[in-house]
């Protein structure tokens, strides 16, 4: 009955559509459901295509095992072991201050730099890098929140049409255009792709910031300037700090850490400091933000503990590995650690953790952290293994703060971490090895190395991106084995019959670039890339400029916060409203499809 499977087909793609566009569940729900759907028609009415070959669930299910999505998966860790060993941090903060005292030129350095990131890296680790920094400017510079982060999304996903490994809807199509005979190279889009680029990026750069609305947004006070701790640091030999000397009363050597005072053979030494240069064995008194100690525990400043007892001048101390965090508890009322020293509390040898440091609302006198008594309502620093942390959860004494547990930065490994990363591009841009062979290496030798832990890798494995592909390639089989997109194909060329191919290809991509903005773009992607060869084949026309009409606009994903993930990402911290997305990414989608269907002619030769 292939009828009957070729109707049943299209009213699970609808109903899936239709599902995925009303948000009214999970997207992992729908995905589900709808894997369900078509396993259970193929397996319940068995089907055979005019060939003479029947479709089994073993090809529906084939989408879990895809290159492309084996490869998405592999990058989305290696984009994690970046992150993990800060080894962005350094180059955008760099762009960061560029552009001395000029308003809005910091902030196009950093959107300039964020679209070139993101052609090499997936789109949304790079806006999850870029937003603090954003944040950090927008309030120095007095701008806006609401006229910052819209561009910040839309420069990336611009950025990422330019190569294969820029977006994940890429490597998708890549992936399913493979199955039909056709390889995409590391460059092949990249032509095109950068003129769109160049074009939407005006729009973005030059227009777009005048056409979103100027909402003030209050900083909290920890975004302000960072609550500060105190915490303890005792040099021991080999320690960053030894040997760095004061200047000016000061000690610039020590970062973003402050110097409140200085022990020395249990003599305290309070500021301004003259005349001194820090040795093995002195205890420094300093105080600083979480993320200042953070720096000081990745960058190898170790000796933070202050109930360890005395330390041998003999002693080394190691940086942190990936499994190491930090974390914020709070000593409850009545908590029994109430009144006892840090160095008497026993929170060591009974949860496994370290107090690097206390915050405490009231004045502290500058005496050592081991020599402070607890109070409730005091916050503690605590750093750890993931699992001694997690031990504190339900602890009536020490409540720890949800969500607090951050893993300290390898920040050692950085180049090691940009290393891998350098050679995947390599490897893949020249093709040595197949990109799903040297992003699956690359991710395992950030785990060999120590970029990042088991536990960091896992949660950089997106689970809606691995249903979303999985239930969108067993559609894409269905409608492709009962002869849905050859019916599609027909279907638009009997409405186009007689046009040019240019104008069958921008029909095409504009579709496209409408749904893409109620689905997902990998789901677009997916479902219409049969659909675009079909067509392609149906005019004897050469498929490249095709298949590029089905990335460039699965990526016009600008006009709905829905589109795509970062648009998500920058909702909260712009305090954007549905409507402001419209206004904003409807001129860019008509920009991209008018640049595309005016120029792809004569950029492929049709």
């Amino acid at each position: 009955m292939p009828d009957f499977h070729l109707i049943a087909t299209f009213v699970i793609i609808a109903a899936t559509i239709v599902a995925y566009a009303s948000e009214r569940w999970p997207m992992e729900t729908v995905s589900l459901v709808s894997l369900a759907a078509v396993l259970i028609l193929f397996g319940a009415v068995p089907f055979t295509g005019p060939d003479g070959t029947s479709l089994e669930p073993e090809r529906l299910l084939s989408g879990f095992s895809n290159p492309a999505l084996v490869t998405v998966i592999a990058l989305l860790i290696v984009g994690q072991g970046l992150f993990a060993t800060d080894a962005m941090e350094a180059p955008a903060r760099k762009l960061g201050r560029m552009g001395g005292a000029s308003t809005f030129r910091p902030i196009l350095f950093i959107l300039v730099g964020a679209a070139i990131f993101s052609a090499f890296l997936n789109n949304t680790p790079v806006v999850v890098i870029f937003i603090p920094i954003l944040v950090v400017i927008s309030a120095q510079r007095s701008i806006s929140p609401s006229q910052v982060f819209i561009p910040l999304s839309f420069i990336t996903i611009l950025g990422g049409m330019t190569t294969l490994i820029g977006s994940s809807t890429n490597l998708l199509v890549a992936g399913v255009v493979r199955d039909y005979g056709y390889e995409i190279g590391f460059f092949d889009i990249t032509g095109m792709g950068v003129i769109l680029a160049l074009v939407g990026g005006v729009y973005v750069l030059a227009v777009l910031p005048r056409l979103l609305p100027e909402r003030k947004a209050e900083l909290s006070a920890g975004a302000k300037s960072g609550a500060q701790f105190i915490g303890e640091i005792t040099l021991t030999r080999g320690h960053p700090f030894v040997g760095i000397s004061a200047k000016a009363g000061m000690f610039p050597g020590l970062g973003d850490l402050t110097l409140r005072m200085l022990q020395r053979r249990d003599v305290p030494v309070l500021p301004p400091f003259e005349d001194l240069t820090l040795s093995i064995g002195d205890t420094l008194v300093v105080t600083g933000t979480r993320k200042a100690f953070s720096k000081a525990l990745a960058r190898g400043r170790t000796g933070l503990e202050a109930d360890d007892g005395p330390v041998e001048e003999t002693q080394h101390e190691h940086p942190p590995g990936p499994d190491y965090h930090l974390a914020e508890a709070v000593i409850s009322p009545g908590s029994r650690y109430a009144g006892r020293t840090i160095q008497l509390s026993g929170l060591r040898p009974q949860f496994g953790i370290s107090v690097l440091g206390v915050q405490r609302k009231s004045r502290m006198a500058r005496v050592a952290l081991s020599d402070i008594r607890l109070e409730p309502g005091d916050t503690l620093l605590i750093g750890g293994p993931v699992e001694a942390i997690q031990q504190l959860r339900g602890n009536h004494d020490l409540l720890l703060l949800e969500y607090s547990a951050e893993a300290v930065p390898q920040s050692r490994k950085a180049r090691i971490a940009v290393a891998i990363f350098a050679a995947i591009v390599l490897l893949s841009a020249f093709s040595v090895v197949p990109i799903v062979v040297a992003a699956i290496c690359g991710a395992v030798l950030m785990l060999l190395t120590g970029c990042l832990s088991i536990l960091q890798a896992g949660r950089a494995f997106d689970r809606q991106i691995f249903l979303l592909v999985g239930s969108s390639v067993a559609l894409a089989t269905a409608l492709e084995s009962t002869g849905g997109a050859a019916l599609i194909a027909s279907s638009s060329l009997s409405l186009m019959e007689g046009a040019p191919p240019g104008v069958i290809l921008s029909g095409l991509f504009l579709v496209m670039a409408a749904l893409t903005n109620v689905l997902s773009n990998n789901a677009t992607a997916v479902l219409f890339t049969p659909i675009a060869l079909g067509i392609a084949k149906g005019m004897g026309a050469p498929p490249e400029p095709f298949i590029a009409a089905v990335i460039f606009a699965s990526n016009a994903s600008f006009a709905t916060p829905i589109g795509y993930q970062t648009n998500l990402l920058v909702m909260g911290p712009g305090h954007y409203r549905f409507s402001d997305f419209l206004r904003a990414g409807t001129p860019l989608v008509i920009i991209i499809w008018l640049t595309f269907s005016l120029l792809a002619p004569w950029y492929y030769g049709l």
